[in-house]
């Protein structure tokens, strides 16, 4: 049985928020030691995870979140459907607080009902390397990751067993 199957995602979030402090106290000590061993012990923790976690039972990053589209993945997206970029960017997107690129709507608006992406193969680069967890240089998006520990099960539980490997670190 998956963490996911035991948990509901407002569980999750509540979870998550309440373990936050002592989380963010821990990523300050990995922040200052910057613990050479961080990466391949977060990639093994991710491999794990990902061993009992299936996204397509889940999918709440697509339904909750909108990744950031950078130029390429609007040329891209637009290519897979048959448009025009400006055609893509003026139907689904608009421009956040921060001058990103994101999607109008949420849940994603290619999402399928049974958690496949109708655009998958096309998908924007922050979809691919979602969670995050198993890219290099770790320690430098501990503050993403706090914030997916909200979203996203799987890094939710890559956090807490690493908690549990801070003797490792």
């Amino acid at each position: 049985m998956s963490f996911l199957d035991q948990i509901s995602l407002s569980e999750l979030r509540n979870r998550a928020l309440d373990l936050e402090p002592e989380t963010k106290s821990f990523f300050a000590k990995l922040r200052k030691k910057k613990p050479k061993n961080l990466d391949k012990i977060v990639h093994e923790l991710h491999n794990e995870v990902f061993q009992e976690i299936d996204c397509l039972n889940c999918a709440n990053c697509c339904k909750s979140i909108s990744p950031t589209l950078y130029d390429k993945d609007v040329v891209r997206l637009a290519k897979h459907f048959k448009m025009k970029p400006s055609q893509f960017v003026k139907e689904y997107l608009f421009i956040d607080d921060e001058s990103d690129y994101v999607f109008k709507q949420t849940p994603c608006p290619f999402l399928l009902p049974d958690n496949y992406c109708m655009a998958y193969e096309s998908r924007p680069k922050a979809c691919r390397e979602y969670p995050h967890t198993d890219r290099k240089r770790f320690y430098q998006i501990l503050n993403l990751t706090i914030k997916n520990t909200e979203i996203c099960p799987a890094v939710f539980e890559v956090v807490e067993k690493l908690k549990n490997k801070k003797d490792e670190l």
